[in-house]
């Protein structure tokens, strides 16, 4: 029976540090090497080398010289990286409707163009960083107004913050909001993200 057990014994150790810890340590040092920023959370860091956030995580940001990110169902405020999940609310759940509804009259009472569907649904996460370039230029004339700046200032800002389609094909194109609106404040020499 020992002669049994033991090769089963060694056997489980032996994979166990092979592939519960060799190969993700040496996954992990390639990601580092190959994709040093990636691996590293895709931080965004101020001036001073302080971390004020992640490319890679919606962030709320509630005042009007700020573009504003799509909804959020994480967490009970949303945009809890801790609780990330969608609303999981189905199109005839009550609740969703009213939801959207009262964000739709909201936007309307901003009077501006067709509200885009990302202004008004969560993401899968409830953590999506980006938001559409139309849903960015339905919301430049408040954002220009907020902070006394032209909307071609504002809509400069815009196009050269959008990202294209992942590898040219893959999704839509897209604005980081988080790194939107760090341009936005280096454009009008404004207060920093983080007195939002």
């Amino acid at each position: 029976m020992l002669s049994q057990i033991r090769p089963a014994i060694v056997a489980t150790l032996f994979f166990t540090l092979l592939l519960g810890v060799g190969y993700p340590l040496v996954v992990t040092g390639i990601g580092r090497l190959a994709f040093p920023v990636q691996a590293g959370g895709s931080l965004i860091r101020d001036a001073k080398g302080q971390v004020i956030g992640s490319a890679l995580l919606g962030q709320n940001f509630a005042q009007a010289k700020y573009f504003h990110p799509r909804p959020s169902a994480a967490g009970s405020d949303g945009y809890d990286a801790s609780a990330s999940s969608g609303s999981n609310l189905g199109p005839l759940n009550p609740d969703l409707t009213a939801r959207v509804a009262k964000d739709a009259a909201g936007l309307a009472r901003e009077g501006r163009a067709a509200i885009p569907a990302d202004a008004l649904t969560t993401s899968g996460s409830g953590l999506d960083p980006d938001i559409s370039p139309a849903n960015a230029r339905r919301q430049a004339a408040r954002v220009a107004q907020a902070r006394g700046l032209a909307v071609d200032a504002v809509e400069r800002v815009i196009v050269a913050n959008t990202a294209g389609p992942g590898l040219g094909v893959f999704g839509q194109p897209r604005l980081n909001v988080l790194k939107a609106n760090l341009a936005l404040d280096a454009a009008s020499a404004g207060a920093h993200p983080e007195s939002r």
